[in-house]
């Protein structure tokens, strides 16, 4: 028997600045999420979601890094101590032995959504 997929509202996408992250909490835990657009992505957005706990600088700071592209892959520099989180697998660029949690992530009619579980 599968599980169902529950989804939870985060917030409109409307209240993610374009190519910025926001915190929210899923079950008590801190999620950086970001609203990427840019013109790889045909201007259209997408929404990526990890840990928002730096392990590094131990420090729920991600949500606040500087996003970066490079060969069609989006990072996230952490504002502490500036190591690079990949924001679809989470590994760590400068440590590769390291890396955050990933969260599923969508807008649906408008909505950022993070799965649960």
């Amino acid at each position: 028997m599968s599980k169902l997929t529950t989804w939870i509202d985060v917030c409109p996408l409307t209240d993610i600045p374009k190519n910025s992250g926001v915190c929210a909490d899923l079950n008590g835990k801190q999620v950086a999420v970001f609203h990427l657009n840019s013109a790889k992505l045909g201007n259209s957005s997408e929404i990526k979601a990890v840990a928002n706990y730096d392990p590094f600088g131990r420090a729920n700071v991600l949500s606040r890094g500087l996003i970066s592209e490079t060969d069609d892959k989006y990072f996230i520099a952490s504002p502490l101590l500036k190591q690079q989180f990949c924001l679809t697998t989470g590994q760590c660029e400068q440590e590769q032995d390291i890396s955050i949690e990933v969260f599923d992530a969508r807008i649906n009619d408008g909505l950022v959504q993070l799965r649960e579980g």
